[in-house]
């Protein structure tokens, strides 16, 4: 089992290039279905290969009764998929034991987003008189500017800035890259952060490639955005559910409500399908449709 798994998470980083975080999910995922079966058979492993539809049924019931959320579960599912897929093209499993099991069905909740006058009070707490107060304010202004996952922000390089074209070269699910397009806030404040990263000496001395790095001139990690988030969160008193993605929701959601096509906001986002982008269409229903029972004197 632990050599199958280990085939099949290189697989999936040499020929299907995908993104650290993924392959960390599915090893995860691979380690708890192995723990599980093992505590079944007294520590025992049986061979990849010897797995069964019955054996995956019980371990998703177990899922269930833990408590795990359908979105996660349903996350197992498809790993579990994609790794029997694999064994069946190199030749270890006849069949994907995987593919009878049911996914979950989730209803699809609508994404927290801040209005633009929110995004002013957030944007305006970190201290422009302190590099790392610059560097803030440049990390949420470009995040909501170009509608940015906070894996992306933290990705880019020196090199993905172009300041005249008001340009960034992200690099999205998948490793997927795009170029997406910036405002004047965000191009502002990322000429700040960097003037002040190269007079400062401790981040002078370490910098290299990375736009946004941390006191020690290292690149940050999508944790230390989050903390960052939650910090400004509690100084201006704002919707706790606010997360990095959620200047992201507030991006797509700000486009749609004026005027923006679906199809621009899907290629600005980097998604994939049409069908993730379309959630955005609710909320802004949703909005319309709150103004409507305000403002209309018979809605009531």
């Amino acid at each position: 089992m632990q050599n199958a798994v280990a085939r099949f998470l290189k697989y999936m980083a040499v020929e299907r290039n995908a993104s650290p975080l993924t392959i960390k999910s599915y090893r995860e995922d691979l380690e708890a279905l192995s723990e599980y079966l093992g505590e079944g058979r007294e520590g025992v492993l049986p061979s990849a290969g010897e797995i069964t539809v019955s054996d995956l049924r019980d371990y998703v019931s177990a899922l269930h009764d833990s408590g795990y959320a359908k979105s996660s579960i349903a996350r197992h599912i498809a790993a579990l998929r994609s790794f029997f897929r694999f064994g069946q093209r190199e030749g270890w499993a006849e069949t994907n034991p995987a593919k009878p099991l049911r996914t979950p069905r989730q209803g699809r909740t609508l994404p927290h987003f801040l209005s633009a006058e929110e995004l002013g009070r957030l944007f305006d707490v970190p201290p422009a008189n302190e590099p790392m107060g610059l560097r803030d304010r440049a990390i949420l202004e470009t995040m909501y500017s170009a509608g940015l996952r906070v894996s992306e922000v933290v990705g880019l390089d020196d090199a993905d800035l172009d300041f005249q074209a008001a340009l960034l070269r992200v690099r999205g699910k998948g490793r997927r890259e795009r170029l997406a397009p910036f405002g004047s806030y965000a191009l502002d404040a990322l000429r700040r952060w960097l003037r002040a990263r190269k007079l400062h000496p401790q981040l002078k001395a370490g910098v290299a490639a990375p736009v946004f790095v941390n006191k020690f001139g290292r690149r940050l990690t999508t944790r230390s955005v989050a903390r960052m988030l939650e910090k400004y969160l509690k100084l201006t008193g704002l919707d706790g559910r606010t997360s990095p993605h959620s200047l992201r929701h507030s991006f797509a959601t700000h486009l749609l409500d004026r005027g923006a096509d679906i199809r621009s906001v899907q290629e600005l986002l980097g998604h994939k399908s049409l069908v993730t982008t379309q959630i955005y269409t609710h909320v802004s229903t949703a909005a319309l449709r709150e103004a409507y029972q305000r403002a209309h004197p018979r809605a009531k």
